[in-house]
């Protein structure tokens, strides 16, 4: 009595020093109303409040970010009209005379087989839409709903308002001041068809059909398609789904038909969607509000992606499609809604430990998991993103370890979580850190300290925030009071509506703001501000939030959290299996050379991430965190195996150098037994950041045991999943809630599972004990709060932070020697800080390496320091350079320092072999760090040589980011070349 006593009276003293603190209190938890760092920012002085960049007329509440269109709305670059916006099938891209449009049908592929590459449908404009005399000094938003967007532009006199849509072949534009205008970008207006207020033109091999209103007429002049509009204000254009192989009367009977929908302007979107538990399904409906200008016409023209199309369950596609950057769009003709039928194939909290519970590979994991006690949640940053992973190690932890009866570690693990997360959701006076403050102005909750844009950009907050969802969720199962609404439950859930709102009523937050309702996935990007658009990496990261939800939603009986992570989980999964990995080799142009991007971007995907050039994370990043919730990636156990082997095939190696644990667990779902064997002969490997061996091992080992996943049967809970092996199946069912549950599978079996734990049948069955090793067990402990571990950071840390890349042009280095350095007969050189490259190691010194600017340059030297060797007379020994260079970027992030190694053999002023070598990922902590040759090389060119008065150069740059970095000079670093 008295416990509690105490328990509620310092919960109140923690309210009323919040408030007193200017913070909001929420349940015994409260945020910030007042941010300790830098608010989000736009261009000049109006990055204080968005709201200067949209009409009187603009929808009240939070402004989305994170959008397909965002960056007319944040305008973080271009300061008057942002940058191109990528709807699918069409583009576009505001301006003084009006709104561009684009139709990009021809991809841009860059890089080769192996390394990095991209490919981009890229912004070209076919003509722009405006009203004669428009000159509008820049843009601002009047409109928008969940796949729309409505630009408009003024100049006093003049008026441009359009609606433009993912998945709409039509633009519809309100004009006054003058008549309406659509001027090509080049030569004069091939017209194919005009006929009253229609009238069809071609550019650049693109059909395009206009429309004005009934009565009015569109005249030609060389360039430019004019019409008064017979004095109304609207009117619309529509690309049509031809090539150049189409007939005459097949383009004519497409704009017959489209003409149908040509007045029935779309005002807004809207999706809603239905998780039905009894047969696994997510119905997901998109409708569209429309308002007749002329005729009775009330449907519209939709153009589905493939994600949509594979999973329609309603309509007819045209035969003809569009081309994009997301493969083919089907079309569907008339609709005012469509709809998708998913299936959802259930996640876990964890996978189970069906394998032996004694012998030496139980003792193995008995010590990984002990060694874990002191420091469950080891964390290599004190932010938001860093603290979240340290977080989802704890939380692998403690389910692992209350499997298998060890309560001394699972304790430690619910501890720290406990503690860290109490600390984060409670703002303290005067307290800078650890804490979550709301800004009401962008309508966001930022936590502090912020990392890779999270704060000023509004960036990745999906990504941070699930890992803190996630741990809540563990924690939920195990200490039920903290996580109700009275206590911390309310902070968790201000986390979920910050990154993805589920609610629309709640106008604190943007609707679904991290995830892009049409395209059925997540952009990472606050503000989208790339001439390639917005673009997202990690999407595994992004179905760690989804799979958050569920987890979180199941544990406190929140059935609409858990149903809008169902959903987003659902489909953000099909989306994944097309753009991300091109599953059905339908999405990807002819002549891309890889199974998987590491980025997809609005327009187009990159081979490449935001931290690094290695193959084992461009793939990699679309794996991690390993959780019973990423079960997805095991669907197609063939297509695991394929992406498995095109890493190590671009790697160049026999087993990954890097995130080895990674993608040994990825591994397992294709192959459990082959991702044993190779964990037992790499036992010895550095764990990932947010992993373990403990769990590493616990996941393989199971794995090995169970099989691979079985799509074929579902169940009516989402805490479920089925493995098979052999033919034999293992049925899997959670049940983390407080009463017994039965849950029954489509193939007729039946499972009990009792609360608290988690339970199999079929292949694999155990009755649910506490010893160790016994698999069912998930007893629910006394909650252990005082245990709070110190985090020992790791020297190296990985971020993955949003950016944007473009291709790296291929280097055809020239000989620019800035100063020369005779080294006499040392194979052994040091930078020095004349620009020189000599024998003897000098005092310690620093050399700016100059910022990348924000733009990609892997592989091509950008602003370069530059040090030489002249007059050199060594003989080539065999082997490889090697370098150790001391490197700093302080406290930037996504900074990437790139070497370049050129030898001269003759001192002829060419040179005759020059090594490139990827790129080093510094970490945003000061201090130094060793970028060596261990990074691989990159490319090479020519055949090593002897040297007689030969000539070497060494080139460092910064591949990527938008801060300079240091690098040490003198006795700091060394370049070692293969010569006696």
């Amino acid at each position: 009595m008295f416990a509690a006593v105490a328990a509620l009276l310092g919960a109140v003293l923690m309210v009323l020093d919040s408030a007193a603190a200017g913070a909001d209190p929420v349940g015994a938890g409260s945020y910030s109303t007042t941010a300790p760092g830098p608010a989000p920012s736009g261009c000049a002085d109006l990055s204080t409040d968005p709201r200067h960049w949209v009409t009187a007329d603009a929808p009240s509440g939070a402004v989305p970010t994170n959008d397909w269109w965002s960056s007319i709305l944040w305008k973080r670059t271009n300061c008057a009209y942002g940058e191109p916006l990528f709807a699918q099938p069409l583009g576009f891209r505001a301006q003084s005379a009006g709104l561009g449009v684009s139709y990009s049908t021809k991809p841009t592929i860059s890089g080769g087989a192996k390394g990095v590459g991209e490919y981009h449908f890229a912004y070209q404009e076919d003509f722009v839409v405006g009203v004669a005399g428009l000159a509008a000094p820049e843009v601002k938003v009047d409109d928008w709903s969940d796949w729309t967007v409505s630009p408009y532009l003024g100049d006093g006199t003049h008026t441009l308002r359009a609606t433009i849509g993912s998945g709409l072949p039509f633009a519809y534009f309100r004009a006054t001041g003058g008549d309406a205008q659509i001027r090509t970008a080049a030569g004069p207006v091939d017209v194919w068809s005009a006929s009253g207020s229609m009238i069809g033109y071609t550019v650049d091999g693109h059909d395009y059909v206009a429309f004005a209103p009934k009565g009015a007429t569109w005249s030609v002049s060389g360039s430019t398609l004019t019409s008064s509009l017979a004095g109304k204000d609207y009117f619309s254009v529509a690309v049509l789904p031809t090539t150049p192989s189409t007939s005459a009367a097949d383009r004519e009977a497409l704009a017959a038909e489209y003409a149908e929908y040509a007045y029935a302007e779309v005002t807004g979107t809207a999706v809603s969607y239905r998780y039905d538990e009894a047969d696994s399904t997510v119905t997901t409906t998109y409708r569209f509000t429309t308002t007749a200008l002329e005729g009775s016409a009330n449907g519209t023209v939709a153009a589905l992606m493939p994600h949509q199309w594979r999973h329609l369950s309603d309509g007819s596609p045209l035969p003809q499609s569009y081309v994009s950057s997301r493969g083919p769009l089907k079309v569907l003709c008339g609709v005012t809604s469509f709809s998708t039928s998913m299936v959802f194939h259930g996640v876990l909290p964890e996978v189970p430990a069906v394998a032996d519970s004694a012998g030496a590979d139980a003792a193995t994991l008995q010590a990984y998991l002990n060694a874990e006690q002191a420091d469950p949640a080891r964390q290599v940053s004190d932010d938001t993103y860093w603290t979240g992973k340290g977080l989802g190690r704890a939380a692998r932890l403690a389910e692992i370890a209350d499997q298998t009866g060890n309560a001394e570690v699972r304790d430690a693990a619910l501890s720290v979580i406990r503690s860290r997360l109490t600390d984060w959701f409670t703002a303290s006076p005067g307290e800078t850190g650890h804490l979550f403050a709301y800004d009401g102005k962008w309508g966001t909750l930022i936590g502090y300290p912020a990392s890779y844009g999270s704060d000023q950009e509004l960036n990745d907050h999906h990504f941070h925030y699930g890992y803190f969802i996630a741990a809540a969720a563990t924690l939920a199962r195990f200490d039920p009071v903290w996580a109700d609404a009275d206590h911390y439950g309310g902070m968790v859930d201000l986390l979920i509506r910050d990154a993805d709102n589920y609610d629309r009523a709640d106008k604190r937050f943007p609707y679904l703001r991290d995830f892009d309702i049409y395209a059925g996935h997540d952009w990472a990007s606050g503000h989208g501000s790339f001439a390639a658009g917005n673009n997202q990496e990690s999407s595994s990261e992004g179905m760690n939030f989804d799979n958050a939800l569920i987890q979180w939603g199941t544990a406190t009986g929140n059935k609409a959290v858990r149903d809008a992570g169902v959903y987003l989980y659902t489909t953000q999964a099909a989306a994944i299996e097309d753009y991300w990995f091109d599953a059905h080799d339908q999405v990807y142009p002819s002549g891309f050379p890889h199974k998987e991007v590491g980025m997809v971007w609005s327009n187009g995907g990159a081979y490449s991430t935001w931290f690094s050039s290695a193959p084992e994370q461009i793939q990699g990043i679309n794996l991690l965190p390993v959780t019973g919730g990423h079960l997805y990636l095991g669907d197609d156990p063939a297509y695991v195996r394929a992406n498995y082997r095109e890493m190590l095939d671009q790697a160049g190696r026999n087993r990954p150098g890097i995130w080895p644990d990674i993608w040994y667990e990825y591994q397992a779902l294709g192959d459990g037994d082959a991702a044993l064997a190779d964990f037992r002969a790499d036992s010895s490997l550095t764990s990932e950041e947010g992993e373990s061996k403990a769990h590493t091992f616990h996941w393989i080992r199971n794995l090995a045991a169970l099989g691979t996943v079985d799509t074929t049967v579902t169940a009516d809970s989402p805490l479920t999943a089925v493995f098979v092996k052999n033919g034999a199946r293992t049925y899997v069912a959670a049940n983390t809630t407080g009463e017994d549950a039965t849950v029954r599978f489509s193939d007729g079996t039946t499972v009990q599972a009792p609360a608290g734990r988690t339970v199999t049948a079929g292949a694999h069955i155990w009755s649910g004990g506490s010893a160790p090793g016994n698999t069912g067990s998930t007893p629910t402990p006394t909650p252990t709060p005082t245990l709070t571990p110190t985090a020992t950071p790791t020297p190296t840390a990985t971020p993955t932070p949003t950016g944007t890349p473009t291709p790296p042009a291929t280097p055809t280095p020239t000989p620019t020697p800035t100063s020369s350095g005779s080294t006499g007969s040392s194979p052994t050189l040091y930078p020095s800080a004349d620009g020189t490259l000599t024998g003897t190691a000098g005092p310690a010194g620093r050399a700016t390496v100059a910022s990348a600017d924000g733009v990609n340059h892997d592989g091509s030297p950008y602003k370069p320091v530059t040090f030489t060797a002249s007059g050199l007379d060594l003989t080539y020994a065999g082997g490889t350079t090697r370098f150790d260079l001391s490197v700093d970027a302080g406290q930037a992030v996504a900074d990437g320092v790139q070497i370049q190694v050129s030898y001269d053999c003759l001192g002829s002023g060419k040179w005759d072999r020059v090594e490139t070598y990827r790129y080093f990922a510094t970490d945003p902590l000061p201090g130094w760090e060793h970028y060596t040759d261990a990074a691989g090389l990159l490319s090479a060119s020519g055949a090593p040589c002897d040297l007689r008065n030969g000539t070497v150069q060494a080139k460092v740059w910064n591949a990527l980011g938008n801060a300079p970095s240091t690098l040490g000079t003198g006795d700091l670093s060394a370049l070692r070349l293969p010569y006696t």
